[in-house]
């Protein structure tokens, strides 16, 4: 009997369709009120939790500084002081992940969470921390640059010198002027790229690449609400790191827990 013959043509390769990004929601200053009560909330409910990592932070903000000046490092002082708040979103993941039990009602202790927080290592976690840093790093870089170009014959054999330099002279001011115009540039792009994104890679399986997308979209879609977050933030941190770093211990896990749920209300969930 014959053989039927067979169709030895391979099937068409149909690439796996693209990953839509989450749908977002318009935000309000009621949502950003609402998402700070929460947050607060959260921090009452867990304090000694919650100011654990905010101490962290502020410990390692003041060993950071120690070094600088044990270093030398005088004129890095203030740049590394004031764009230290650029690292907060990684350094809140903890945060967010206690808020997301809280609001689910679930129990938790130390060991969930901290273990939640180094399996983040596997996952897309890891680059969104590499972006944070980069920035950091570039703050820092052109802070060097514009030193040298602006203030290269100035000496600065300690810290009050480089406070009269920079505050009371012309040269510093035009190197404050131009300093605080790329910060606050810098701060912008770090902002829109992790406000939401941050939350989201610890709350969903999404590529780090959709979770920054995500948080640009909303930013755009609410630039006013947004931006006026991100001065509340910028204010609050750097007020906090007036008295020696310590008021980061109360502040940072309040904003940490209002990103959470700033995030579920401008996100459909998953």
């Amino acid at each position: 009997m014959a053989e039927e013959p067979t169709d030895q043509t391979p099937p068409q390769f149909v690439p796996p369709p693209r990953d839509i990004l989450p749908e977002v929601n318009t935000v309000t200053w009621a949502d950003i009120t609402a998402s700070l009560k929460e947050g607060l909330a959260d921090f009452r409910a867990r304090p000694v939790m919650s100011g654990f990592f905010g101490l962290f932070y502020a410990l390692f903000g003041i060993a950071m500084l120690w070094c600088l000046a044990s270093l030398g490092k005088i004129w890095m002082i203030i740049p590394a002081a004031v764009g230290f708040p650029l690292v907060a979103p990684f350094a809140a993941a903890g945060l967010y992940e206690m808020s997301r039990r809280l609001q689910k009602g679930e129990a938790f202790g130390w060991g969930e969470i901290l273990t939640v927080m180094a399996h983040q290592r596997k996952r897309e976690m890891g680059w969104m921390a590499f972006v944070t840093l980069f920035i950091f790093w570039v703050w820092m870089y052109q802070i060097r640059l514009w030193l040298a170009l602006i203030l290269k014959d100035s000496s600065f054999s300690d810290f009050d010198g480089f406070l009269q330099i920079v505050f009371f002279t012309p040269p510093g001011w035009t190197f404050l002027a131009i300093g605080t115009c790329v910060g606050a540039f810098l701060s912008a792009v770090l902002f829109t790229v992790t406000v939401i994104a941050m939350p989201m890679l610890l709350d969903r399986e999404i590529d780090f690449i959709s979770a920054m997308l995500t948080s640009i979209q909303v930013v755009k879609e609410n630039p006013v609400v947004m931006l006026g977050w991100a001065a509340v933030i910028s204010v609050t941190v750097l007020a906090s790191m007036i008295p020696a770093f310590l008021g980061l211990i109360v502040t940072l896990p309040v904003l940490g827990h209002t990103t959470w749920h700033l995030y579920t209300r401008a996100v459909q969930p998953a």
